[in-house]
């Protein structure tokens, strides 16, 4: 039950990570061209949902899910110009943000190092692996069909 405790205590602490993320996400030195071009709102508002809804995403969504979400992220991030590097970075600190929060709120017996032995740290990675994919076919495709939406990656060259 260890892994339902702990999705439980990243959705009711989803409003904390997001604001946590879209302060690390300003600090980057990775994400200045995707904070001119993404409204901190919009990113704020996406994570939330990802934290507010992370057992659906884990337990009950499938890679089909998965793939037509950030398939549709990835080509939106292509039309607002932001780099496709910058877009992975931005998963990939989703993560790192949800480990640290982890980390912290550990308890007495649950260490971030305890996760590795259950199934918890997998399903999370497998995730987020699969988000950063979609979101890179997303973008691609997006790319290939708008041309001119992809500036943002021929900017970071």
């Amino acid at each position: 039950m260890i892994r339902h405790r702990l999705i439980h205590l990243i959705e009711e602490h989803s409003d904390e990570l997001a604001n946590e993320l879209l302060s690390r996400a300003r600090e980057s030195t990775h994400l200045t061209s995707f904070l001119s071009k993404v409204p901190p709102d919009e990113l704020r508002q996406r994570v939330y949902e990802i934290y507010r809804h992370l057992g659906q995403w884990l337990l009950r969504r499938t890679e089909a899910d998965i793939e037509e979400h950030y398939c549709a992220v990835g080509a939106r991030r292509c039309r607002q110009g932001v780099a496709l590097s910058e877009l992975i970075w931005a998963i990939l600190l989703t993560k790192e943000n949800l480990w640290a929060f982890l980390n912290r709120e550990s308890w007495p017996g649950f260490e971030v190092e305890v996760l590795a032995e259950h199934e918890m740290l997998r399903t999370i990675d497998h995730f987020f692996n699969r988000a950063i994919y979609f979101a890179a076919i997303g973008f691609e495709q997006a790319a290939i069909a708008e041309p001119h939406a992809s500036i943002g990656v021929a900017a970071r060259r």
